[in-house]
C-alpha cells in the first residue's frame, strides 16, 4: 500500500454539500494541515435544498473557526456531468487526491427517473476518471454501494462475492463505477479505491432514508410503511464511522506493482464499510421511536402502533444487507463501531434542534 500524507495536498471532494461529503470536508478541516480542499455540488432538489444549504453554511462557518490548520476551502456550484466544469477545476487546482461522493442516490427514485442516474453516476464518474487520467492524481477514492450485492443469499456480503445481479438501476450504475475504475487503473495506472457503503445514517442526513422519512411522517401524524412485513434487515452505519473509513482509505492507495507475468497489476481496490450487525426493521423502528420521544420530537403518549403498517417488499429493495468488513480491518485497522441506538439518539437530538422553529 502506498502511504499518502494529506497535509499540504490539494483535495477535491465531489458532492461536498451532500450528507457524507459535508461530513468528510468538516473532518478534513479538523485533521489536515495546509491543504486546499475544493468542493463541488450541483445543489439539486432531489431532496430539500435547505438541508444542503445548512450543511454548506456549517462548513463555511466552521472552516472560519478551524482555519488554525491553514487549510483553504473553495466551493464550486456545478455538476460533475459537465465535462467542462470538471476539466476546469483540474486545470486550475491540480488536485492530488480525489474523493467522488457526488451521485444520484436512492434505489426507488431510479425506477421513475433513470436519466438522473445515467448523467450523474455514469457520465459524471467518467468525467472524473478522464480528468484523473490527464492529471497526476495520487489516489481516487469513490463511493460505491452495498446495493451492488443485489439479492445475494450468502451473508455477510464480501467483496470477493460475485455481484452480477443488480436489482435496481442505481445498483447497476454503482457496479459500473467499479468496472470503469478497474479499467482506468489497468490502462492508465491510476490508483483507485471503491467503498461500498452500507445504509448510512445520522444528523442532517437524507430525508429519503427510512429513519428521516419515518420521523417526518410520524410528526405529521401519518402512517409509516414497513416493507417486507418488517422482515428486512439493514446494516446501518453511522456517518462518523463512514467518514473515519474514508479518511483512512484516502491515506492508503493501492500500490503500483507488476504481476508474475511482468505486466502492471491494476492499482485497484474495493472495500465494504459497514458495521457487520444487521438490525431488523422492526427493532430499528422501536429504537427510533424511543429516541424521538426521549429527544422531545414526539410526545410520550404517542400511539406508534396506530401509525405503523406492514406492507410487501418494494421493487428494487433487497431483504438483507450485511457487511463483511474484515478487509478494511486488515488493511486499515478499522471497523465501524457506533451502535444504532447511539447514532439514532444523535439524529433525534439534531432533528429536535433543527426543526424546532417549525
Amino acid at each position: 500500500m502506498q502511504k499518502i500524507d494529506l497535509d499540504h495536498k490539494v483535495i477535491f471532494v465531489t458532492g461536498a454539500a451532500g450528507f457524507i461529503g459535508s461530513n468528510l470536508v468538516k473532518r478534513l478541516f479538523k485533521d489536515v494541515k495546509g491543504a486546499t480542499v475544493i468542493g463541488i455540488d450541483n445543489m439539486n432538489d432531489y431532496y430539500d435544498v435547505a438541508l444542503k444549504e445548512y450543511r454548506l453554511e456549517t462548513l463555511n462557518t466552521e472552516h472560519g473557526a478551524l482555519n488554525i490548520n491553514g487549510n483553504h476551502w473553495k466551493f464550486v456550484k456545478g455538476d460533475i456531468a459537465d465535462k467542462q466544469t470538471i476539466d476546469g477545476i483540474f486545470e486550475e487546482y491540480k488536485p492530488q487526491v480525489v474523493v467522488n461522493l457526488a451521485a444520484q442516490a436512492g434505489v426507488r427514485y431510479s425506477i421513475t427517473n433513470p436519466d438522473a442516474y445515467i448523467m450523474s453516476n455514469m457520465i459524471g464518474f467518467y468525467n472524473i476518471l478522464e480528468a484523473c487520467r490527464h492529471n497526476p492524481v495520487e489516489h481516487l477514492v469513490y463511493a460505491s454501494s452495498s446495493s451492488v450485492y443485489g439479492g445475494n443469499k450468502k451473508v455477510p456480503f464480501s467483496t470477493d462475492d460475485r455481484v452480477d445481479n443488480p436489482v435496481s438501476l442505481y445498483a447497476a450504475t454503482k457496479k459500473s463505477n467499479e468496472l470503469f475504475a478497474h479499467c482506468y487503473s489497468k490502462l492508465y495506472d491510476i490508483p483507485t479505491t471503491g467503498l461500498r457503503f452500507f445504509t448510512v445514517y445520522g444528523p442532517a442526513g437524507r430525508p429519503d432514508m427510512a429513519y428521516f422519512g419515518f420521523t417526518n411522517k410520524l410528526l405529521k401524524g401519518e402512517t409509516i410503511q414497513i416493507f417486507n412485513y418488517g422482515n428486512c434487515r439493514r446494516d446501518f452505519t453511522y456517518v462518523d464511522d463512514i467518514v473515519e473509513g474514508v479518511m483512512r482509505v484516502m491515506q492508503g492507495a493501492p500500490e503500483h506493482k507488476k504481476g508474475e507475468d511482468g505486466l502492471p497489476v491494476p492499482p485497484y481496490a474495493v472495500y465494504n464499510i459497514g458495521g457487520g450487525q444487521p438490525e431488523s426493521l422492526l427493532d430499528f423502528v422501536q429504537i427510533l421511536q424511543e429516541e424521538l420521544v426521549r429527544a422531545g420530537v414526539l410526545p410520550e403518549d404517542f400511539d406508534f402502533e396506530a401509525h405503523k403498517q406492514l406492507v410487501p417488499m418494494q421493487p428494487g429493495d433487497v431483504p438483507t444487507t450485511y457487511a463483511d468488513s474484515t478487509a478494511l480491518e486488515r488493511d486499515f485497522g478499522f471497523t465501524p463501531k457506533i451502535p444504532l441506538r447511539e447514532g439514532l439518539r444523535k439524529f433525534a437530538e439534531w432533528y429536535a434542534q433543527f426543526y424546532k422553529h417549525e
